[in-house]
């Protein structure tokens, strides 16, 4: 979370600066020494961090990197810097003539907004010719300051880094790839689709006319995709202010035992002489437990008195008055089973009527 802040606290500093940063030296003291330092490392410690490193080259002497970081007096880092308003692209040969020499396992090319690194993943001692991390520093997504985490001087692993550099470096390219397949699908991408959902020969007019197609199926699935998640973010905090704003609510008194569903369980098997299962329902409260035809209020079976020392069935006669019976054990709700089946057929007699 530190490093977070303070990566959103660079970038906020050079959207602000960058306009009156004129000179590579520059660059280098405002954006890139401050991303140095918080990734843990002493600027000011010629141990750790080494300004104008020297990078021999073959019979050439004198060549220079800007700086390398220093781990065990060994450079595990190397930093190439230009001025924030060059393209990275033209640099990568010089730095990559620095990587062979300096025994480092990294190499970074930055111009304060844009960071590159690499490694040898293709050949050892050899620095590869694409960088396996890219990102804009003023465009941070989480995913990227966890990998640039890894560059920390307190989780700096060298092989745990690199194990996971082969992974980052292809699937950058996996994405770029992609990411062009949306804007103008290749015909072997189109083929993929069109050979699993169109039986017919798939003539060159067939590719062209699906080339269309798929980019935007393609595009509409991904934006309906980032909708839907857009759309779960906000239902999510919407119910977490109504929490927030609801009153606590009491504790329920009400508490369904084991005894009235086996009770209710049994009122079922009897009624179901007559009607079907989903017709019968329950309600329970804190005086009784209701079981009800079509879970209606107005149309009860029965109800089981079961919070006292003695039990009580409750069942209806024709006026729908409650006359409570008094059982010893729940089977001998059994024993009431015409009194519950009459009941039902009063109430199948009344809608026969009123529906006359």
């Amino acid at each position: 979370m530190e490093l977070t802040n303070k990566l959103k606290e660079l970038s906020k500093k050079i959207n602000t600066l960058k306009d009156q940063i004129e000179t590579e030296e520059a660059t280098k003291t405002a954006f890139i020494l401050p991303f140095i330092n918080l990734l843990g490392y002493d600027i000011f410690n010629p141990t750790e961090v080494i300004p104008e490193f020297t990078a021999d080259i073959g019979l050439k002497k004198g060549e220079k990197v800007d700086y390398a970081i220093m781990e065990n007096k060994i450079p595990i880092l190397i930093i190439e810097c230009k001025h924030w308003k060059e393209n990275l692209s033209t640099h990568n040969s010089q730095l990559f003539r620095y990587f062979h020499t300096s025994k480092s396992k990294f190499a970074l090319l930055t111009n304060g907004i844009e960071y590159k690194f690499f490694t040898d993943l293709d050949a050892t001692n050899k620095m590869d010719e694409k960088p396996f991390l890219e990102f804009d520093i003023t465009k941070l997504k989480e995913s990227i300051i966890t990998e640039i985490s890894k560059f920390h001087k307190t989780k700096f692993d060298i092989n745990q880094i690199v194990n996971n550099a082969s992974s980052l470096k292809y699937s950058k390219e996996i994405k770029k790839i992609f990411n062009a397949q949306l804007v103008e699908p290749e015909v072997d991408f189109t083929r993929f689709f069109t050979s699993r959902i169109y039986s017919g020969r798939q003539t060159e007019k067939v590719i062209e006319q699906f080339k269309e197609l798929v980019s935007k199926s393609i595009n509409q699935f991904i934006s309906e995709k980032v909708n839907d998640r857009l759309q779960n973010a906000l239902n999510k905090e919407e119910e977490k202010l109504v929490l927030e704003n609801q009153e606590p609510e009491e504790e329920s008194k009400i508490i369904t035992t084991e005894e009235e569903l086996e009770a209710y369980r049994i009122v079922v098997a009897i009624l179901r002489k007559k009607i079907s299962v989903d017709r019968i329902a329950y309600r329970d409260t804190q005086s009784y437990f209701g079981i009800l035809l079509d879970d209606n209020n107005r149309k009860p079976l029965c109800r089981l008195h079961f919070n006292g020392r003695t039990k009580y069935l409750g069942v209806f006669d024709e006026n729908r008055k409650e006359i409570k019976e008094k059982i010893e054990l729940i089977e001998d709700i059994y024993k009431f089973d015409s009194a519950l089946l009459k009941t039902v057929d009063c109430y199948e007699e009344y809608e026969t009527e009123a529906a006359n």
